[in-house]
């Protein structure tokens, strides 16, 4: 991004080659080839436009003169996009998601120190096998736990379970101790392949005091593929939010419960009515993950026609299978 005197603020302009200019320390780290995708707000970014990102990253991953990828795009969806990335890509080689926290006529302009970063993280042996990765502010986070905690820090993004995988400085990556590579033999399901088509009406609703389900029921009109509810504590609504979930859930539409709290997953022990044992046996799926990535995992569920026992595997903590 750089200010436009015209538009009145910021706005995508610099490609590949004048955003590497900008980063000099890149080059004694690595031999960086770039791709230009497009000049695209990460606020505008849609499942059609991430499918296609995941394609190009792909054939790059798939080249045997490659050895990890780094992804530059805008920081308002970086939590949703690196963890769809995670979920569809298939190699053990480094992608690391960056980006930069200021534009880059600001005197804080962070983007150089962050792409150097990244294109170390990414050129690391040591990163192989841990999936996709985030890394901003010298910190390196797991695309499935990363959340952006604040709207303009230097230093916004953090891991959602406080764990992070390390830290990088100069390009120099240190795990944290005690981190290993996945064993793909026990990990979480995942896509491992692209969807030929997006499946983009897949809501999240975010329940709050005094809600009923008057929300839910201004969606049935469409019969939305599928819905997230992020609901109040551990998993609980009121009632009407319930009543109204199924109401679509028995006109084919696949729901998810999840948390609206910062941290921690949902725990079905309430059973009261909306409470979360009743949204459980009302057939919604329970998510691991926070809203914005159980939509994601949802999203592109559905593009790969998974059917529901898949989709659990997906989404769902193994303890609430």
């Amino acid at each position: 991004m750089q200010p436009d005197p015209v538009a009145g603020g910021n706005r995508p302009s610099l490609d590949g080659a004048a955003i590497l200019a900008r980063a000099p320390g890149v080059a004694r780290l690595a031999e960086v080839e770039a791709i230009d995708w497009g000049l695209v707000p990460a606020s505008h970014l849609r499942f059609e436009q991430i499918l296609d990102l995941a394609r190009v990253i792909q054939a790059q991953l798939d080249r045997g003169d490659v050895d990890g990828v780094v992804l530059v795009q805008g920081t308002d969806t970086i939590e949703e996009s690196s963890f769809a990335f995670d979920l569809l890509l298939k190699s053990d080689k480094p992608v690391v998601v960056t980006g930069a926290m200021r534009d880059a006529a600001s005197a804080e302009y962070d983007g150089p120190r962050n792409l150097v970063d990244a294109v170390g993280c990414a050129a690391s042996s040591s990163l192989r096998g841990f999936g996709v990765v985030v890394v901003l502010a010298g910190l390196v986070v797991a695309a499935e736990q990363v959340v952006k905690g604040h709207s303009t820090a230097l230093d916004a993004f953090r891991s959602r379970d406080g764990h992070l995988l390390g830290e990088v400085s100069d390009g120099v990556v240190r795990l944290s101790r005690g981190r290993e590579p996945r064993d793909p033999r026990h990990s979480r399901a995942r896509l491992g392949s692209v969807p030929q088509l997006a499946v983009e009406d897949v809501h999240l609703v975010t329940v709050v005091t005094g809600m009923d389900g008057a929300l839910i029921r201004g969606l049935a009109p469409t019969r939305p593929r599928g819905l997230v509810v992020a609901a109040t504590g551990s998993g609980n609504t009121h009632p009407d939010v319930l009543a109204a979930a199924r109401e679509l859930m028995e006109a084919g539409t696949i729901v998810c419960l999840t948390t609206r709290c910062p941290t921690g997953t949902i725990d079905p022990i309430y059973a009261f009515p909306g409470g979360g044992v009743t949204w459980q046996r009302a057939g919604a799926l329970m998510s691991a993950h926070d809203g914005p990535k159980s939509r994601v995992a949802l999203a592109l569920g559905l593009a790969a026609g998974m059917d529901r026992d898949a989709l659990v595997a997906l989404i769902s903590p193994d303890s609430l299978q």
